[in-house]
């Protein structure tokens, strides 16, 4: 495939490797320094695109391809409060997205497995839940989307969890949620590639299970074999459908 890089950081670097190894030309990387080649006429040239740019770019980058009707892999998060809008303009223009707060075979498998549990959970009402997560500094939306991913796990598979909200460790402010309420810890700390905690605990024990990532290459690795997966299809995707 023809991909194009949309946002060349850390991610799009390890993706370009991943994609080169596995047969495929990047054929566009844009970044921040050229903006200005994100054109209708560049992108029709990709076969694919994928996104990770900046929560405030990523928007922007999805008119782009659906403009070109270029189908694009999402792996930027911070903007799911637009989702339903997204889809409906994919619908729209029968366009083609797949988006994921995390690529990772791991971390998708540990989102089953978190689904699962909070079922279980709902005979045990002496266990109270809730979510952490620990990433570099250099992370510019809190929480993370997989915190999100996993909340909202918990949240439709649990009865007495309703919804769920944010404290990032370390600001002044602290948050003490209702029985309800569903809380999830963000911790920003250098070098750390993310690791997502749902805990479980009672007055008598405590459960936990637990994802560590060593570093970004099964994020890049993922998102490199979404987009072979999305090359002929048209339609709005998540990435838990590769995974069915």
């Amino acid at each position: 495939m023809k991909i194009a890089l949309l946002g060349y950081g850390k991610m799009g670097q390890i993706i370009e490797k991943f994609a080169v190894e596995r047969g495929h030309e990047i054929i566009l990387k844009i970044t921040i320094d050229n903006q200005e080649d994100l054109t209708r006429q560049n992108l029709k040239t990709a076969d694919v695109a994928i996104d990770f740019s900046t929560p405030d770019s990523v928007l922007k980058n999805i008119d782009a391809c659906f403009d070109a009707n270029v189908p694009v892999v999402v792996g930027t998060t911070g903007w799911y409060g637009k989702l339903q809008e997204v889809k409906d303009d994919c619908d729209k223009s029968n366009n083609t997205l797949l988006y994921g707060s995390n690529f990772s075979i791991g971390v998708n498998l540990f989102f089953k497995l978190n689904q699962t549990l909070a079922r279980l959970m709902n005979n045990y009402p002496a266990y109270d839940v809730q979510v952490e997560e620990i990433h570099h500094t250099q992370k510019l939306d809190a929480p993370s989307g997989t915190a999100i991913t996993l909340a909202e796990g918990i949240v439709d598979n649990l009865d007495r969890k309703q919804e769920w909200l944010n404290e990032v460790v370390g600001t002044d402010v602290e948050l003490f949620p209702k029985a309800e309420q569903l809380l999830i810890e963000s911790h920003r700390i250098e070098n750390i590639p993310g690791t997502h905690t749902v805990i479980y605990s009672s007055e008598v024990d405590e459960i936990e299970i637990k994802h560590t990532a060593h570093n970004r290459a099964g994020f890049a690795l993922g998102a490199v074999v979404a987009a072979e997966w999305l090359k002929d299809k048209k339609g709005f995707f998540s990435i838990t459908d590769i995974f069915e």
